[in-house]
């Protein structure tokens, strides 16, 4: 039986005990007071910004870090830094803090699923102590060597043949290894390479110790003759006896070959170094494929995106590639070169590039070989002939590519290259050696390829042999434990091999969760960011049943989360409210979700107990048009044909893994970004799309920051910075001055403080301590100087207005219609505690996204827009829910399409359309399982969405009864 199977409840025999937090003021807190109970499942729910994240976190989390630190000595500490201590009065009862959040995720193109649980660590150890070799060109299982065998290869070398025998005494290990040297001088040995550099043993060597190294020992020079027999067999035998069974064959001016007792094939010649866990390492050069260093991909330039639009011609402007724009302009080098190719191979520039012959095609990417073509061409220092050798297109960009030293001109070029799997390796990141080692007829590559689901049932049917099972039993075991704990959380349709880079931010802790399980820690405190996130329904069963186990080990569990089942299961629920920024910060209720339910002054309980709900539509809308995608065979999806109305609002439903991201994102809107926005994007795999003439654009609306630095904030955005910035300038003031636009920004020089360069802090770098920041001791931390400050619009300056919250704007600029229509829609979309001013990187993903809905609204419709959004509930409660809904409807009443992947059934039910992915995760999914309106789906027995929409619907139609 599995963790997730089934929960049996502990009863509880010690007395309840509590972390008591007095006197918490971090962020917006406000003097919060509350007993969090010990040892049980606790949920800390709340509107979003109501300072439930800076209760979890940046107080009881970051205390619990601290003390913790402040526990080891200060030695150790120099070096993890200090941490600053928390805006409260005190904490009572706090044990050992771990926090599984959403932003810890590595994004390193290394780092996988496996490597990130450590089941790959179990798996190099298995596969290096059971796997068995083959040659990696015939495939033949490889056996040890014996030293007959090895002198007979060797005197297959042509006669005359000059050869160094070397012992490999060191291999890719650091240090000066003057012991090594000592060694080999009292056994006679009179020279050594290192490095590849060879030395004589009478030198004084010395080596950087900080470095790998690699020493060989020449035990003997020979040049092959037939005599030489008996002298070249004691010689193997002498190197073998040095190297661990080891042998180099350096041939002068040759290959050099190498020999093992341990491992080589006798038909091809191929012998592979010892087997360790290193050798199945992706991160190591000892396995990793040398032509993609263990990252599985390249990046190169594609034609695809270099010529986009093969309907055109070369004078038509059809190379779009950098540099080369200008290729259809005469009188332009990059026109000339191409004129004297058309010429020299007899094809014309206005042919469409369809139509140009195949060789053609291929000398304008890869160029002529070498071959000299006589350009004609008339610049500003005069007029000439000159002989160029054209490298081609694709050579030309890879060329510019290496020699730019500019990050942007960099990232330009980017946008014309495209991920590519490995020639070499294929995809699969590791040697062709390590590739050839198998258990149970699969290589290490094709386990960790397997879905978790399908690879737990071939573990389980294993069949090894008694030596096998008898060397591997322990690591097995391990391996079965934590792939059990994948599947307790809800994540078997991932597979080991997948980069963590890909992963949502529920998925990314979810695994954090299950390696936390394996760990099998007791009394800590475990403080989680929204786990249930990109989980559907069906699966959240088995993430609770999994928090109460590991609550049951004898943790404590602090969950900061919106999801309903959650709340229901907790032990015990904390709302903190009752509404967010300033209006939030203090407990407004706490207890069961049943206690909860009764208090009238919580927004939360309302909507659990259902006085308060998102109305579901008395008509849905009909569709005014159709897309059709045919033949979508991106990663999981099986060619499926899926019809999506226009017009109204669509959701994507379906378990995780069913393959909606595939459609939606990779599919859909790369081809619309292509077609519709021009965008340098390509397409996941399909065969066409039809119906996008309907259509003028496509926005795709993302939780990504609104701005990567501290300058960029909502008023910044949105544009309305620009207009307040128009009106300080309008002012009498400023126009007496002589002030311009320019003036108010805190980007340029002129109205900005220029002690802090406009960002209103200054960071002090401590040595043994965190930086601190303090505010500007000159403009006091309001980024501009005293002269702009003295501009005044109805009594206020311009650091006055970005510090007002959007809820304290609105009236501010009731006569100004053009600024407050976009200050009304951050109003609406539910975000009146945020700050104009407030920097990008403090808001969250959720915040984000609305913040893009907000600047959407704001503009005028046409009426034929496609937005696109991938779970837009992400950190929402009930209430904020329920404003996006309304949001989304507000596009979808303009006649736009809204195309939605969701799983939260507060949106799902008020859909117009719901089409329904899977019927389950990764290769059992990738199919349409159903689609229609809501009510359609929830009588499809087939679907499992359509069970919970039809539970949800009854619900709905219960409680409107209850509370009429």
């Amino acid at each position: 039986m599995k963790l997730s199977d089934k929960h049996i409840d502990i009863p509880r025999m010690r007395p309840r005990e509590f972390i008591k937090i007095r006197g918490a003021n971090e962020h917006n807190l406000n003097e919060l007071n509350v007993d969090i109970p010990r040892n049980e499942l606790v949920v800390l729910t709340g509107l979003s910004g109501s300072g439930k994240s800076s209760l979890a976190f940046d107080t009881i989390y970051a205390e619990g870090q601290r003390r913790y630190m402040e526990s080891l000595s200060s030695y150790a500490r120099q070096f993890l830094g200090q941490m600053e201590k928390p805006n409260v009065e005190k904490i009572e009862g706090l044990s050992p803090a771990i926090s599984i959040d959403q932003k810890s995720t590595n994004r390193n193109p290394r780092s996988t699923v496996g490597t990130v649980t450590e089941i790959y660590d179990h798996f190099r150890l298995l596969y290096a102590r059971i796997g068995i070799p083959h040659c990696p060109e015939c495939g033949k299982e490889i056996k040890r060597q014996s030293v007959d065998q090895m002198v007979d290869q060797v005197m297959e070398l042509s006669q005359g043949t000059r050869i160094q025998l070397l012992a490999p005494v060191v291999r890719g290990r650091k240090g000066e290894h003057a012991k090594v040297f000592d060694r080999a001088r009292r056994s006679g040995y009179v020279r050594v390479r290192v490095d590849g550099s060879l030395y004589e043993l009478t030198e004084e060597l010395k080596l950087d110790k900080n470095i790998k190294h690699n020493i060989e020992i020449v035990v003997d020079r020979l040049v092959i003759k037939p005599d030489i027999e008996r002298r070249l067999t004691d010689s193997i035998e002498n190197v073998l006896n040095l190297a661990e069974g080891l042998l180099m064959v350096d041939v002068i001016d040759g290959e050099t070959i190498n020999f093992s007792q341990s491992f080589a094939c006798p038909d091809c010649g191929v012998s592979i170094s010892e087997i360790e866990p290193r050798s199945f390492s992706f991160n190591n050069p000892f396995g990793a494929c040398p032509v993609c260093f263990g990252l599985g991909y390249k990046m190169e330039f594609d034609p695809e995106l270099m010529i986009p639009d093969k309907s055109l011609s070369i004078s038509g402007g059809a190379i779009q590639v950098m540099g080369w724009q200008s290729s259809s302009e005469p009188g332009s080098f990059t026109n000339a070169l191409l004129q004297a190719l058309a010429k020299e191979y007899k094809f014309s520039l206005d042919t469409s590039m369809e139509d140009l012959p195949e060789n053609i095609f291929d000398i304008l990417l890869h160029g002529t070989g070498g071959r000299e073509v006589k350009v004609h061409y008339k610049g500003q220092r005069g007029e000439g002939i000159y002989p160029v050798a054209f490298e081609g297109l694709i050579r030309n960009m890879e060329r510019k590519y290496r020699e730019t030293g500019s990050d942007i001109i960099k990232q330009e070029y980017e946008t014309f290259m495209r991920i590519t799997p490995c020639k070499e390796c294929g995809g699969m990141r590791l040697k062709k050696e390590s590739l050839a080692v198998t258990v149970c007829d699969k290589n290490i590559f094709e386990i960790t390829s397997m879905s978790i689901r399908d690879l737990y049932d071939f573990l389980k049917d294993m069949q090894l042999s008694n030596q096998q099972q008898l060397i591997g039993r322990q690591v097995l075991k391990e391996i079965n434990a934590r792939v059990g704990f994948l599947i307790d959380v809800g994540l078997d349709y991932l597979s080991l091999s997948r980069a963590t880079a890909t992963l949502s931010g529920g998925e990314a802790q979810r695994i954090r969760l299950a390696t936390q399980i394996g760990s099998g820690l007791v009394g800590v405190c475990y403080i989680l960011d929204e786990p249930s996130i990109g989980l559907h329904q069906k699966d959240n069963d088995k993430l609770l049943n999994t928090l109460k186990n590991l609550r049951d080990l004898g943790n404590t569990l602090i969950v900061v989360e919106h999801d309903e089942d959650t709340m229901l299961e907790a032990d015990h629920v904390v709302d903190i409210g009752p509404g967010a920024g300033s209006h939030g910060g203090k407990v407004v209720a706490q207890g069961t979700a049943r206690e909860i339910m009764e208090v009238e002054e919580s927004i939360t309980g309302q909507y659990l107990s259902g006085r308060k709900q998102v109305p579901v539509p008395e008509a849905r809308r009909k569709p005014k048009g159709w897309l059709t995608v045919t033949g979508a065979r991106e990663n999981n999806l099986k060619n499926i044909s899926v019809k999506i109305p226009l017009g109204i609002l669509t959701c994507v439903t379906g378990v995780s893994g069913s393959g909606k991201s595939s459609l939606v994102n990779e599919i859909l809107y790369k081809r619309l970004a292509r077609d519709l926005n021009r965008a340098r994007t390509i397409p996941g795999k399909h065969k066409n799309i039809s119906g996008i003439n309907k259509l003028d654009k496509v926005i795709d609306i993302d939780q990504s920051p609104i701005g990567r630095t501290p300058r960029s904030n909502p008023a910044t955005y949105t544009g309305v910075f620009d207009m307040i910035r128009d009106l300080f300038a309008g002012t009498p003031d400023a126009k007496a001055r002589g002030y311009k636009k320019g003036r108010f920004s805190f980007n340029v020089k002129g109205g900005r403080c220029e002690a802090c360069g406009g960002d209103g802090i200054i960071k002090i770098e401590m040595h043994f301590l965190p930086d601190v920041y303090v505010p500007c001791e000159v403009c006091g931390g309001r980024r501009y100087n005293r002269e702009t400050l003295e501009v005044k619009y109805k009594g206020k300056n311009i650091y006055d207005v970005l510090d007002m919250t959007v809820e304290e704007a609105v009236p501010f600029f009731e006569n100004l219609p053009s600024i407050r229509r976009k200050i009304e829609t951050l109003n609406d979309v539910g975000l009146s505690y945020v700050k104009l001013g407030q920097p990008s990187t403090t808001l969250s993903g959720g915040e984000a996204q609305r913040i893009k809905l907000a600047t959407e609204l704001s503009k005028r419709s046409t009426g034929n827009t496609i937005y696109i959004l991938d779970e837009p509930t992400t950190g929402l409660h009930f209430a904020d829910v329920h404003k996006l809904v309304e949001i989304l409807h507000r596009l979808a009443d303009g006649g736009n399409t809204v195309v939605v992947i969701e799983h939260n059934l507060d949106v799902i039910k008020t859909a117009d359309y719901i089409i329904d992915m899977g019927p389950d995760g990764g290769d059992r999914g990738g199919e349409m399982v159903a689609c229609g309106t809501p009510e359609e789906i929830a009588n499809y027995p087939g679907s499992y969405t359509g069970q919970y929409v039809k539970k949800m619907l009854k619900k709905y139609k219960e409680n409107v009864d209850k509370y009429r």
